[in-house]
């Protein structure tokens, strides 16, 4: 489990944007809104069209990159809220932008202090404001200009807040096609021992599949299957349990798979078995004496349950640090099947529902085998942990293996700029298998 503490917001540089001449510029679009003035003004409420155009700087991410948005308001119904002339530089505007299809939410955009004078009753100039997001889904997603607020700060502090008229909403000003990442093949299979006489009932643990899926678990001989063989329904962990009888002397490993047939994507290595023929009876002049190595588990403990972030400055964004607690993973099976361990983390949850997702999350892992272990230990690639999931470590299957293993992990979460302060949460699960 892990738990994140960051201080942050999402924000951006303000300018006017450049008159249109003829058509107007791609994007650009109007919608009605309201404008109440400050009631320290004193005036009546603006109502009439925004003009307004949203850009993004990349319109075909993967999911898992960051996006920059700019809002641009070319034309607001709202005035100058102040009794006289509105001296340069003292107007901040901030705003909301509307996603919806394959990802749907709300991103705040944020300008600059930066505008001419406005004379007295006129409107209140063009203004720019941008953000970032991160993109957590596939598919084409739709930008629309949603509500501003334009902060006059002379004499008072006022705030003109301009709304989409309820009754229409806010027309579609920009889109964007993610693509997903690359997904690896974290199926395996497990086997409880590694060599057994004809008909021996073989414990068999198949993990890395989706929940629901059909299993079939089955013995090979070389790249050919053998008769052995049962079926199974994975869990809600995505791992099929069952007994498979190796009733044909042929069967040198067992695999596991989806579908009708072994393949590469949907199927998982093979796991070395032995079948052992019945001695023949012993000599009436011998004795035989047999010392037994009773075979353990696999299992593991982790130093701690809480992870907490380094804090992130509120408007710069950036790279919140940690580290996992220690994890031991101990291997005393004895047979020749190897482990791997897996962490998927949830989005990080802030104040108001606000979400980090968790595919900003990335780690680099680290592995070291204790002193006479018989396996070695690979850690896990360096980068995105996410929803989907990533290796933190693995041993490999080999005749025989066991050991003790210790595995950490240095994490970092990419908080966007100008997200809002306060406490964001998310739950890191690891899954030995």
């Amino acid at each position: 489990m892990g738990m994140a503490v960051l201080a942050a917001t999402t924000g951006g540089a303000l300018s006017a944007p450049a008159a249109a001449e003829g058509e107007p510029p791609p994007g650009q679009v109007d919608f009605p809104t309201h404008c109440p003035a400050p009631q320290e003004a004193g005036l009546p409420p603006a109502d009439g069209p925004t003009t307004a155009r949203i850009t993004v700087d990349n319109p075909a991410p993967q999911v898992g990159d960051t996006v920059t948005v700019t809002y641009q308001v070319v034309r607001t119904p709202a005035l100058n809220p102040v009794g006289g002339e509105l001296p340069a530089d003292v107007l901040t505007p901030t705003g909301r932008i509307l996603l919806a299809g394959a990802q749907s939410g709300e991103v705040t955009v944020v300008g600059a202090k930066r505008n001419d004078p406005v004379p007295a009753g006129a409107a209140l100039p063009a203004v720019t404001m941008t953000g970032t997001f991160t993109v957590t889904a596939p598919g084409e997603t739709t930008l629309a200009p949603g509500g501003y607020t334009l902060h006059t700060g002379h004499l008072l502090d006022l705030d003109t807040t301009c709304t989409a008229d309820a009754a229409s909403a806010a027309p579609v000003s920009a889109r964007l096609t993610a693509t997903g990442l690359p997904t690896a093949n974290l199926r395996s299979v497990f086997l409880g021992a590694a060599q057994g006489r004809p008909g021996a009932r073989v414990k068999v643990t198949a993990a890395g599949f989706p929940p629901g899926a059909a299993v079939t678990v089955a013995g090979r001989a070389g790249a050919a299957e053998t008769a052995d063989r049962v079926s199974a329904t994975a869990d809600e962990l995505g791992r099929a349990l069952v007994e498979l009888p190796v009733t044909d002397r042929a069967t040198t490993a067992v695999i596991a798979y989806e579908g009708g047939a072994w393949s590469a994507r949907q199927g998982s290595g093979p796991a070395a078995y032995t079948v052992i023929d019945a001695a023949p009876p012993p000599s009436a002049a011998t004795q035989k004496v047999t010392a037994t190595v009773e075979a353990g588990v696999l299992g593991m403990t982790q130093t701690g349950e809480d992870i907490t972030l380094g804090a992130v400055p509120y408007g710069d964004g950036g790279a919140a640090p940690g580290r996992i607690g220690t994890v031991t993973v101990t291997d005393a099976r004895g047979g020749p099947a190897g482990w791997s361990l897996i962490g998927k983390v949830t989005d990080f949850t802030g104040p108001g529902g606000i979400r980090i997702p968790g595919a900003s999350l990335s780690w680099t892992p680290r592995c070291v085998a204790a002193e006479g272990s018989r396996s070695t230990c690979t850690p896990g690639s360096a980068g995105v942990v996410g929803p989907e999931g990533a290796l933190l470590a693995s041993t490999p299957d080999a005749p025989l293996v066991g050991g003790t293993f210790t595995i950490d992990a240095t994490v970092t979460l990419r908080v966007p700029p100008y997200t809002p302060p306060g406490a964001y949460t998310a739950v890191l699960t690891l899954t030995l298998s």
